[in-house]
């Protein structure tokens, strides 16, 4: 175990013969490195050991004392000030926030009877395959470049507002009862309608479950599918909470290069010719961005139907295209049902809405419920009653219709400064639809490293590199522009630009 043992938190510059023990790592640990900084520093602001507006090292002064990298020392900080623990400003290092929140200072008290077990506790394995949860994860306001955040502040909230009191003056005691676990029948006759007009999806409502997300989506189709250790391609780089849903489930994983075109089919065949499952986001893919080509679509259909493969079709994104016409489904040019396909409200709607839909092959129907049932009984009622009205009095559409335009020119926007600010420094992928783009730095470089220097500027970043399974990575960052504003813009990317050509 290596331990900072000591500054002297009273003066401009930290000095080591002060407290004792003030921040520990041990590399033996479970925890990785990053987590067990956060936690020291937490536990003592929570305890008050530090005071509001002391000064903590800087983080190179720190990672020197503990023999550890800066890497995990940044990101630690960074979440720390994300959580409202710490506070930066320019010149005058970091320090412990001056005005913490009362829940934040409050320690846990132990009840009278508590029993303290030692060592470390049993968990499943599907539990310990998961990375550890960091607290802050969902933190809100971070910044312009946040990925898969629509602009919530562009929602019709009064409109919503009406009609959840119209629902709930009008509710019956049908209601309040328990549900089909496929969902409300009138919701999926509604989506149907959606995805046969909008999307070329072939559906009926039988076939549409509704479930509480994509992420929901994407483990009840685990859990039907995949036994441990079937092996199951996956995008790479590719989308990390579809990575987690296969690893909880003990599938084996197989990364899949994506390129221009999108998933490389034959580079899947040399690598697991016979997999059980492919997990894919045709219309944009995270975190690329790219389109799969026409060519490359029917080559999955042709070899799905001939290994017997299922194609887990995640329609991320497909509601918003910007330089051609929206590309039709797999599903729907599937002639051998082995398409499922996923679809989610969070990104057209809001995230806490918790409302999505599988869209399944006839005969898979029965297990899909069956399983559904078992997971959770049912959806809740009520917002899936009040999305069907929200559809069929036309607001949903007209939503939709809105949205597009401004999308568009937040995106125009982006697009013209990373070309101004980066010119021949950087490549732009993955901006001809959706929600985010992807900026590939040609210049080698540690972008995990950059996010965490930029956090400690209240800049927050989603490296490129998180989203690959394999060595090799790509430079670069996944910026969103959904929830952006055109003056944060331009001021980001100078911030970002210096970061990344930081001398």
């Amino acid at each position: 175990m290596t331990s900072f043992t000591a500054f002297d938190m009273t003066t401009s510059k930290p000095d080591l013969r002060g407290l004792a023990g003030l921040v520990a790592v041990d590399r033996r640990s479970a925890h990785p490195l990053r987590r067990q900084i956060y936690d020291s520093f937490r536990h003592r602001i929570i305890r008050q050991e530090l005071r509001a507006g002391e000064l903590v090292p800087s983080s190179r002064l720190l990672a020197r004392e503990l023999r550890v990298s800066r890497l995990p020392v940044l990101n630690a900080y960074a979440q720390l000030l994300a959580e409202g623990y710490f506070e930066s400003r320019v010149g005058s290092g970091t320090s412990v926030a001056s005005s913490l929140p009362s829940s934040l200072r409050a320690a846990p008290k132990a009840s009278r009877n508590q029993t303290f077990v030692q060592g470390k506790r049993p968990v499943s394995e599907r539990a310990q395959s998961l990375p550890p949860y960091e607290r802050g994860d969902w933190a809100e306001n971070l910044g312009p470049f946040q990925v898969g955040q629509p602009d919530l502040h562009s929602f019709p909230m009064d409109l919503w507002s009406k009609l959840i009191a119209r629902y709930s003056r009008q509710m019956r005691v049908k209601g309040l009862q328990y549900g089909d676990p496929m969902g409300l029948p009138e919701l999926r006759e509604a989506i149907a309608g959606y995805l046969r007009t909008a999307r070329g999806v072939r559906a009926e409502a039988g076939q549409i479950m509704i479930v509480s997300g994509s992420q929901q989506a994407l483990d009840l189709t685990s859990r039907v599918l995949l036994d441990r250790g079937s092996p199951v391609w996956m995008e790479e780089p590719g989308y990390w909470l579809v990575r987690q849903a296969l690893q909880a489930i003990g599938a084996r994983i197989v990364p899949v290069p994506v390129d221009a075109e999108g998933l490389n089919v034959g580079s899947g065949q040399k690598l697991s010719r016979k997999a059980r499952a492919v997990f894919v986001a045709p219309s944009h893919q995270y975190p690329l961005g790219v389109t799969m080509s026409a060519t490359r679509r029917l080559q999955l259909l042709e070899w799905a139907q001939r290994v017997g493969a299922w194609i887990v079709e995640d329609d991320y994104d497909s509601e918003y295209r910007y330089e051609s016409k929206p590309v039709a489904s797999l599903q729907g040019m599937d002639r051998y049902d082995r398409v499922i396909y996923i679809g989610t409200f969070s990104k057209v709607m809001f995230p806490s809405l918790r409302l999505g839909y599988l869209v399944l092959p006839p005969d898979l129907v029965e297990r899909f419920a069956a399983v559904r049932r078992a997971m959770d009984l049912c959806p809740s009622h009520i917002p899936q009653a009040v999305m069907f009205e929200f559809m069929r009095e036309g607001h949903f559409a007209r939503h939709l219709r809105r949205m597009r335009p401004i999308y568009a020119e937040r995106r125009r926007t982006l697009v013209t400064a990373l070309e101004r600010e980066f010119g021949q420094k950087a490549e732009i992928m993955g901006d001809a639809a959706g929600m985010h783009l992807a900026l590939l730095l040609k210049t080698p470089g540690n972008d995990q490293a950059i996010a965490a220097r930029a956090a400690m500027q209240a800049l927050w970043l989603s490296p490129l590199s998180a989203s690959y399974a394999n060595p090799g990575r790509r430079c670069g960052f996944v910026l969103g522009f959904g929830n952006s504003r055109a003056n944060q813009i331009g001021a980001a990317l100078r911030q970002l630009k210096s970061l990344c050509f930081k001398q």
